[in-house]
């Protein structure tokens, strides 16, 4: 029975780092990876427009951020670049850039950054295009918010050639180039594991799961009828649902501004058993939620992973586990 893989959300932890502090992101790097986890992540926005919140903010700055809710001010850094970094420290974890809003560069550049990480990692690179949501975002950077979904889609098709094939054409409505060299390629001929993730099955995420998805990050749980039409397009592809890395999400914050998350980390372990039975086996920890106190990561790190490999022992008849 394969043992459960935790990733470490790494960015939006200002309740616990400096924003400005990004070499202490990449030390901390080093402590999940000495803990065992499998994997770091870094999410992304380029700007944020003055609605950037029109849906709220958090009461509690560990919370996590989503549609609408990010406060204008809120420090992202470039993932790339910060990756590059982690990758220069460590030798074992994945490396994930999620959620990055792809259509908002020219897929030749973005392939070519997520080629060259892939590259000096020796494979360790998890990309998860996103399209995201901020239409001021969007126009602040001269790119179509209307077509991101059409762009994304076209963007994968010419990834999928330019990390495979040498040379590389691609004529499409918003990329046109012929017999072109893309140089060098990553570090598989495949090239980075591709995730996908996004707010609920739509057809859209769901077509480009079965095309390139190694993995799939929903922002929410899935219903046994999503994961039933998934089994089914994975099937209908040639593809089973076995071979797609489900990810999962452990534990929210509190509501009260002053408190580390509403439960402790073992109930909140404590529900990752139905997604386990359900297929998924890598799950996503947001530091901040339960601890202030960055010297703490290791062992918050060390506790995840005993508790989510006790729970995979119990997870009932069914699983993929078993």
């Amino acid at each position: 029975m394969p043992d459960p893989k935790l990733m470490v959300l790494l960015s939006e932890n200002w309740t616990m780092t400096d924003p400005r502090d990004l070499r202490g992101l990449v030390d901390l790097a080093v402590v999940a990876e000495d803990a065992g986890v499998d994997g770091v992540m870094i999410g992304e926005h380029v700007v944020l427009g003055p609605n950037a919140a029109i849906n709220g903010t958090p009461a509690n700055p560990r919370d996590w951020l989503g549609v609408a809710n990010h406060p204008p001010g809120t420090p992202h850094p470039n993932g790339m670049h910060l990756l590059s970094a982690i990758a220069a420290v460590t030798s074992r974890v994945r490396l994930g850039a999620v959620a990055v809003l792809s259509p908002l560069r020219h897929p030749l550049v973005l392939g070519k950054e997520l080629a060259t990480l892939d590259l000096i990692s020796r494979g360790r690179l998890v990309y998860l295009p996103a399209v995201g949501w901020q239409r001021e975002e969007y126009e602040a950077i001269g790119a179509p918010f209307q077509q991101r979904g059409k762009i994304l889609d076209e963007q994968l098709e010419v990834w999928e050639r330019a990390w495979r094939d040498e040379p590389v054409s691609h004529h499409g409505k918003h990329f046109n180039f012929e017999s072109i060299s893309f140089e060098p390629k990553p570090w598989r001929p495949t090239g980075p594991e591709l995730w996908i993730g996004g707010m609920g099955l739509h057809p859209a995420a769901l077509r480009r799961i079965v095309r390139y998805g190694k993995g799939y990050l929903p922002l929410g749980p899935l219903s046994p009828d999503d994961l039933a039409h998934l089994r089914e397009a994975m099937e209908a592809n040639g593809r089973s649902l076995e071979e797609l890395e489900l990810v999962g999400g452990i534990g929210m914050a509190s509501p009260f501004p002053d408190a580390v998350g509403t439960k402790e980390l073992a109930s909140a372990l404590d529900e990752t058993r139905n997604p386990m039975v359900d297929g998924f086996s890598t799950f996503v920890i947001k530091p901040s939620q339960y601890i202030d106190d960055r010297d703490q990561l290791g062992d918050l790190c060390r506790d995840a992973l005993v508790g989510l490999r006790e729970r995979a022992l119990d997870v009932g008849v069914g699983s993929r586990y078993r």
